[in-house]
């Protein structure tokens, strides 16, 4: 079973300074007010220039030198005048930062289709490349709307499980390969991973349900030849 708790990561803990005190987590607590304040002022800010960008979030760094703001849009972004009139609003250092869909999911948060909050809300890191091949070898719905997370990209849980997929799948025959079940010879159709199962079309049409261990290769005559490697 996948284990989050488990997983590794690159990155360096950033170092303790020290325990917070309770001074200290009352000012963080007043600095999350002024955050949710300066949220609508800037919105309000973003309005009165036009500018085709959608706020998601706002942060004070503790000793309150600086400001930012976190955006996404669709490209890239003139907000140079908008920073100026945010620095003479907040008489602070002004930042900027431009984000993409799955970071403003991780920002925001949410529920997934499993039902439990976001992984990169609560515990995920980073975020690893998740292809279209994946959902394939899994044998998934294409279905955008069945495998895609609240940030509208191919859901991050479906690399937890792919290297077992892909461990089972690598002994089972692939579609379109030709095996003999009992004394009958026909073509694998479907491959049901988990299961360890085939659905194979028979000479005469019909389709069957077999285990993976009940299937022989065909005759020599009827096996494909295999393409050889080129050598680099």
């Amino acid at each position: 079973m996948f284990d989050p708790a488990r997983i590794d990561t690159d990155e360096p803990l950033k170092p303790v300074v020290r325990k917070a005190t309770p001074e200290d987590l009352e000012f963080e607590d007043n600095l999350r007010v002024r955050e949710r304040k300066a949220l609508r002022v800037c919105e309000r800010k973003i309005a009165e220039h036009e500018l085709p960008m959608k706020l998601i979030d706002a942060d004070y760094t503790f000793d309150c030198r600086c400001l930012i703001f976190f955006f996404s849009a669709e490209g890239r972004v003139d907000f140079r005048r908008l920073v100026r009139d945010l620095a003479k609003t907040f008489r602070t250092r002004i930042e900027l930062r431009q984000i993409g869909v799955r970071d403003e999911a991780k920002m925001l948060g949410g529920l997934g289709s499993c039902g439990r909050p976001l992984c990169c809300r609560t515990w995920l890191r980073n975020f690893t490349p998740v292809g279209i091949k994946i959902a394939k070898d899994q044998g998934l719905s294409l279905n955008p709307t069945k495998i895609s997370g609240v940030c509208d990209r191919l859901m991050c849980c479906l690399h937890y499980e792919h290297g077992l997929y892909r461990d089972m799948r690598r002994e089972l025959p692939s579609e379109g390969e030709p095996v003999t079940v009992g004394e009958h010879t026909g073509r694998v159709v479907e491959v049901r991973v988990l299961a360890q199962e085939l659905v194979v079309e028979l000479e005469d049409a019909t389709r069957v349900v077999v285990a993976a261990s009940e299937i022989n290769p065909p005759p020599p005559q009827q096996q494909r030849p295999r393409r050889r490697r080129k050598k680099r």
